[in-house]
């Protein structure tokens, strides 16, 4: 009997002769593999001492991965002189490709690396450079027309579809932490609704604080842009505020840091301030559903932890909006 793949890790030395007969590169002497997770990702070093960065997307449930968008938005926000990580066109001028793997076609995209350190999670300088380059992206957005987007960062995409994966994943069968849920998503939703014009842009989807280099400048370069999209403003600010009270952590210093750094390049309407701390519950949910999807190619026991994130949602809520629940 043949087993169907779900999931096939590349060969590190396949990945480099696949670099090699697509990309004007000077030979490569080095490629190895950094990360796998939602992506896989390899280092890549060439004979010159150049070094790039290789991103293979993986399959998710939500749909294929939206290079063309991601890569168009990279590219204008480098003719733009936001600090990002853009994407190294082929030999052929294009900014991505497919390759075909066991479980169906991938999509690559080679990036130049960032030099710079990872940034501090305790630095409110870091936090503020995050801010900042934000904020650059945001108005080099401004100028930006995606042709055809294949995803749009609304509640439908960050809430009510991630929300499904969670509760179909077996993860969560307590039948009060379901209901819980579900009212922390409806209110979520309602919370939303509730605010009049809120800022559409488009997303860098993920700037959580480490999506980032700090380079010798001290400004934040930021690469990772894969989750992003045409989505609200007040959400793409949420995602630092979410990864600095999720999870245990008590930063919210750097949100004031990072706010800082992003209002000294422009302004923030006070709705879109007011509802990025909405969004933290829909961030959250957001994060519960994409692991949720990934059930069974890491296991049950590797995303246990969903079934637990009821208390930090209740919480927030508490402790944000008592008055109102």
């Amino acid at each position: 009997m043949d087993f169907d793949p779900l999931y096939t890790t590349p060969r590190a030395d396949a990945v480099a002769r696949f670099i090699e007969s697509h990309y004007p590169v000077a030979g490569l002497s080095c490629c190895r593999m950094l990360h796998r997770g939602l992506n896989d990702v390899y280092l890549v070093v060439a004979a010159n001492g150049e070094r790039y960065i290789f991103r293979l997307s993986h399959h998710r449930v939500r749909g294929a991965a939206d290079v063309q968008t991601e890569t168009s938005f990279l590219a204008h926000l480098a003719r733009r002189g936001a600090p990002v990580a853009a994407p190294i066109q082929t030999r052929d001028g294009d900014l991505f490709l497919r390759g075909a793997a066991p479980e169906g076609m991938r999509e690559g995209v080679l990036f130049r690396a960032l030099e710079g350190r990872a940034p501090d999670a305790t630095s409110a300088a870091d936090a503020r450079a995050n801010g900042v380059s934000l904020a650059l992206i945001h108005n080099a957005a401004e100028t930006f027309h995606a042709a055809a987007p294949l995803y749009r960062l609304d509640i439908d995409h960050l809430l009510r579809r991630p929300l499904t994966r969670i509760l179909e994943s077996g993860l969560v069968n307590d039948a009060r932490a379901r209901d819980d849920l579900r009212s922390i998503a409806g209110r979520a939703e309602k919370g939303i609704e509730s605010f009049d014009n809120l800022t559409w842009t488009h997303c860098h989807g993920d700037c959580h604080g480490f999506n980032a280099r700090i380079i010798a400048t001290g400004e934040a370069a930021f690469f990772d842009f894969d989750d992003g999209g045409p989505g609200f403003l007040a959400y793409d600010l949420s995602v630092f505020l979410w990864a600095k009270v999720s999870f245990g952590r008590k930063l919210t210093a750097m949100w004031n840091a990072f706010i800082d750094g992003y209002r000294e390049v422009r302004p923030i309407a006070q709705n879109d301030f007011e509802a990025a701390h909405r969004f933290v519950v829909i961030r959250h949910i957001w994060i519960m559903g994409e692991y949720a999807s990934r059930v069974d190619e890491w296991g049950a026991n590797s995303v246990d932890w969903i079934a637990r994130e009821t208390d930090f949602l209740t919480t927030w809520e508490r402790e944000r909006f008592d008055r109102l629940l």
